[in-house]
């Protein structure tokens, strides 16, 4: 009854469930916003390095070396408290938005571009061959290959970012586990922090199962 009593508490849910539905909604579309702009803009640089721009690409490197070496908690804090400084405030969303949408670009962008240098030189030159350009090969023929072959890696690495926006309660933003810890804070209950682990559990697995069925649909056979 202890037990029962300690994580779940039916009083503590009454009071404390709407404000872990908000929460849910935060989390959800900071994860979504995260997505869509870390693949779409990690696609394009891995598009763009196959220009063979000198410079550009070693821009390109560099960014993704450092947003996949630094721990994205020190990117928040450097951002949230340190932009200040220099006269530019962000918003806690906004912040880790463009943290978690910088460190998936990265991921994203050498994921796709393993896939892109996996394409057998002979798609390629088939693709020359039949009038194409090498911008249009690029599109219609190597990347659709790239990103079947880089599926299993991204949808790992996507997973992974998107529950990072827990790091969100570290600058106050009001998903999930900020909003379990300060109802756990003032009600001195366990039970929001169970409440925030089967919100969690509700937003993700559902995603982990949809990503099974994604590698499976989209899987790269030679």
């Amino acid at each position: 009854m202890r037990f029962l009593e300690t994580f779940f508490n039916p009083a503590v849910i009454g009071q404390y469930l709407p404000d872990i539905f908000a929460a849910m909604w935060v989390t959800i579309y900071l994860a979504v916003a995260t997505v869509i702009t870390g693949v779409l803009l990690g696609g394009a640089l891995a598009c763009i390095r196959t220009a063979n721009l000198k410079v550009v690409n070693f821009f390109i490197i560099v960014f993704a070396d450092i947003m996949r070496a630094l721990p994205p908690l020190v990117l928040i804090l450097i951002l949230y408290f340190g932009m200040p400084s220099v006269g530019l405030s962000l918003s806690a969303e906004v912040v880790i938005w463009l943290v978690l949408s910088a460190v998936l670009t990265a991921f994203a962008e050498e994921i796709f571009w393993g896939g892109l240098t996996a394409v057998p030189a002979g798609q390629w030159e088939a693709g020359r061959a039949t009038g194409h350009s090498k911008f249009q090969t690029l599109i219609y023929i190597a990347l659709p290959q790239a990103v079947r072959m880089g599926i299993p890696p991204l949808v790992n690495r996507i997973l992974a970012t998107t529950k990072l926006t827990a790091l969100g309660s570290v600058i106050g933003v009001k998903e999930i586990l900020s909003v379990a810890s300060s109802a756990q804070s003032f009600s001195g209950s366990a039970t929001p922090l169970t409440m925030a682990a089967v919100a969690y559990m509700i937003i993700f697995i559902p995603a982990v199962i949809a990503s099974h069925w994604v590698e499976r649909r989209f899987s790269y056979k030679m």
